[in-house]
């Protein structure tokens, strides 16, 4: 940890978050997804195992031995550590990537981890600094919090844990030379990018011999130096707060000094956050009243120095803050909408956000896309329902009667329609089910059609109807596709229509949108 000293923040401990959830309540009964009344939710984490996470540090103390004694930048032992930790990842099936930057003449490196599935336009990330001061091994500073969020990634591939968030795990290079790796990161981030990391978790020394409970000062309630941090850091503040509490350990704020990796991130405007258990800060006599520990000594007093080994760690602070980090992840990930239930609904009853012409590519002179409560048609034979499968509104194509029926019929080529994006959860059975129709008379052809597409990392065509040279009446009917192999991403919905050919009368329509998870 990059740390000159400690700010011991006395204060009242924050009372911890508590929402009520009604028996059997899924997330519409806790809040809407992703509103504070479902994040903070208390859920299940598992239990962290403390061996687990000491054979970690084991590891590190192996890995400096061989390699004159430490892991800092531009040493041997650094880049062993980051293949340690690439390798476990790996094997369990996360997206690793080594970032290079060069720092001093020395080439460093981040690892960057990321757990498939989870919405990637929200992301929930957690670091920790790998390197070591170049006096030492760092297994407190800072192999404890690196060793802490690798078994918590880990726990996430065992579990199986299908977050509604995306999940991103960070081990930074260079930290104790000036947070030289997360600044690069962040950096080099674009701007889109940056935008999509909804937290930030920072853990740097959560095994401290003379330990404190110390948690990032989210809301700057003790009113200390740097402020608050970004809107949200007082969430993840309050759910770090509400674990302790539930384990009966007291906390104290510590002040958002920048001086850790969660520095380049609140910067940037990212809510970040974390514990911390010490450095060379002095435990004052409240202190060890409140936590136990020597009063008038270090919280770490191997802190950058050669007996930071496996023997400069505290067994139970250790194992506090990895169980810590576990329920944060798990609170803040959010859950997915559980079996059986609704993932995404719209019955076009209000405006939800769907964007007509979302290529720039349309062509269609008249009867675009528009989200109304729709006149009805004939020529002979029904073009156009003015009513509903529910409510009154729906999606049509030109809601006007007009004087003829051709009035505000689709013309001219094509017209489409995209949906908000769509966060599909992972497990289960994914079913999309809509009312549609295609209305047209003898005058269209096979290249007149209506066609509706799921779009994420890939494009699925789930229902696609062709014109033919007959009347055909319009008439509500239902679709439902497998959308299962969209799982875990971000899609939309397309709904395109088109008079393609010579001109012709062609309607359709679309109502009563509805995802499904069984």
């Amino acid at each position: 940890m990059n740390r000159r000293l400690l700010h011991c923040l006395t204060g009242a401990v924050l009372a911890a978050v508590s929402v009520v959830v009604p028996a059997g309540a899924g997330p519409a009964g806790a809040g809407a997804p992703g509103s504070a009344a479902e994040r903070v939710r208390l859920l299940a984490a598992p239990d962290i195992p403390l061996a687990n996470v000491k054979a970690h540090l084991a590891q590190f103390q192996s890995i400096a031995t061989a390699n004159g004694g430490n892991r800092a930048h531009g040493r041997p032992g650094y880049l062993a550590s980051v293949n340690h930790v690439r390798a476990q990842l790996d094997a369990v099936g996360y997206r690793t990537t080594v970032q290079s930057f060069s720092y001093n003449g020395a080439t460093g490196y981040n690892l960057i981890a990321d757990w498939p599935g989870g919405d990637p336009e929200d992301v929930l990330m957690t670091g920790a600094h790998l390197d070591s001061v170049a006096a030492g091994p760092g297994i407190n500073d800072n192999a404890s919090g690196s060793a802490a969020i690798l078994e918590v990634a880990l726990a996430v591939a065992r579990t199986g844990l299908a977050a509604r968030k995306h999940l991103r795990f960070a081990w930074w290079g260079a930290e104790e030379l000036g947070l030289r790796g997360s600044q690069y990161y962040v950096d080099n981030l674009p701007s889109a990018e940056r935008a999509r990391i909804g937290e930030y978790l920072n853990f740097d020394m959560v095994g401290s011999p003379n330990a404190g409970y110390f948690v990032y000062d989210g809301d700057n309630s003790d009113g200390v130096g740097s402020g608050p941090g970004p809107a949200g850091s007082a969430l993840i503040e309050q759910t770090i707060q509400g674990y302790f509490t539930s384990i009966g350990v007291p906390t104290r704020g510590t002040d958002f000094d920048g001086r850790s990796d969660y520095g380049p991130f609140i910067r940037v405007g990212i809510p970040a956050g974390g514990t911390f258990t010490g450095a060379e800060g002095i435990k004052s006599s409240s202190q060890a009243t409140l936590w136990g520990g020597t009063a008038g000594a270090a919280f770490d007093p191997c802190y950058h120095r050669a007996c930071d080994t496996t023997s400069n760690i505290n067994d139970t602070a250790l194992d506090r803050n990895a169980d810590a980090i576990a329920h944060t992840v798990w609170t803040l990930a959010g859950t997915p909408a559980p079996p059986g239930s609704t993932v995404y609904a719209d019955t076009f009853e209000t405006a939800t956000g769907w964007t007509v012409n979302p290529a720039g590519t349309d062509t269609a002179t008249a009867g675009q896309w528009v989200r109304a409560d729709p006149a009805a048609t004939s020529s002979g034979v029904a073009t156009q329902l003015g009513t509903t499968v529910s409510g009154s509104f729906d999606l049509v194509t030109g809601a006007l009667a007009g004087s003829a029926a051709g009035d505000h019929d689709v013309d001219g080529g094509v017209t489409s329609v995209q949906s908000p994006p769509i966060s599909l959860p992972t497990g289960g059975t994914l079913t999309l089910g809509f009312s549609w129709y295609l209305a047209h008379l003898n005058n269209a052809s096979s290249v007149d059609h209506l066609r509706v597409r799921i779009v994420g990392s890939s494009t699925g065509t789930v229902l696609d109807v062709a014109g033919t040279a007959a009347n055909r009446a319009a008439a509500w009917q239902t679709a439902s596709a497998n959308i299962s192999a969209f799982a875990g991403q971000s899609v939309r919905i397309v709904v395109e229509a088109a008079d393609a050919g010579s001109a012709s009368l062609v309607e359709a329509a679309l109502d009563d949108v509805r995802i499904t998870r069984s």
